[in-house]
């Protein structure tokens, strides 16, 4: 237990100058989003795109390559100006000045851009000042993560040095250390992480979800989506075809034609 508390001093310096602060607690946010469209060139990504989504679930975003998957999270995070159409966090229209909305959920992409020269302890610490979720037991939650992550040898090392997988786990612990209400994630299943990084995103997934948190995930892969989502919706051509459990989404017409499509284009 020493060990551990000397631990969590020392990884408090490093992550936040000192070894306590102040910590801030939201209710988890509804979202909605009204008419997105987004268009590259000639291609639709988003086509009139309307969408809701209620606090306390985990939400599978199903759906073959040029779906529209990605386009979807990088709308709703704000990570994109969208061509028509508009997102709603708590009622509030959400644009990339309200940096308030902005501090409640995170968006992790396929492939997150952190400078290679930082090293994950750098990125944790300055996510969780951005977050005001430098709180007296955020040190010690940043070494349970470290340490489910299998990251602690590497937590002082450089972005440019991790594999694919470690990188993404690194700024996994970031955003879970910072316990948004919303999660944006893109291609978890397909990010590079081990079993041990898989299953700590999960566990910390159904936590958040169980205390009214939401996470929305992107896949192509009908299993996953089934096995761990509440709530799975098939997007495809730019459009939300249908939202439903898991168990009602099987027999529909629309999973029927989203299975020949991933059959014909399978994930690689």
């Amino acid at each position: 237990m020493r060990c551990r508390s000397s631990q969590a001093k020392a990884i408090g310096i490093l992550v936040f100058g000192c070894e306590r602060d102040c910590f801030q607690i939201n209710w988890p946010m509804q979202v909605r989003a009204e008419n997105l469209t987004k268009k590259f060139g000639w291609v639709t990504a988003l086509n009139e795109l309307s969408w809701s989504l209620e606090p306390g679930q985990i939400v599978a975003v199903l759906g073959p390559n040029g779906a529209g998957k990605t386009t979807l999270l990088n709308a709703l995070s704000g990570s994109i100006l969208l061509d028509s159409g508009q997102v709603f966090l708590d009622g509030q229209l959400f644009t990339q000045e309200r940096g308030d909305l902005r501090r409640r959920f995170a968006f992790i992409p396929d492939i997150p851009p952190v400078p290679g020269g930082w090293s994950p302890i750098r990125f944790i610490g300055t996510t969780l000042k951005l977050y005001g979720s430098s709180d007296q037991g955020a040190a010690d939650r940043v070494i349970e993560l470290l340490d489910k992550l299998d990251l602690l040898g590497v937590a002082r090392w450089k972005f440019r040095q991790l594999s694919r997988g470690q990188a993404y786990k690194a700024v996994l612990a970031g955003f879970l250390a910072a316990d948004p209400e919303l999660w944006l994630v893109d291609e978890p299943f397909a990010s590079g992480m081990d079993p041990r990084g898989l299953n700590c995103f999960k566990e910390y997934a159904r936590d958040a979800a169980a205390r009214g948190h939401t996470i929305v995930f992107t896949t192509q892969i009908i299993e996953v989506a089934e096995q761990f989502a509440n709530r799975i919706c098939v997007l495809d051509q730019g459009q939300i075809k249908i939202c439903a459990e898991s168990a009602k989404l099987r027999e529909s017409e629309v999973m029927t034609n989203l299975l020949t499509k991933l059959r014909e284009h399978p994930a690689p």
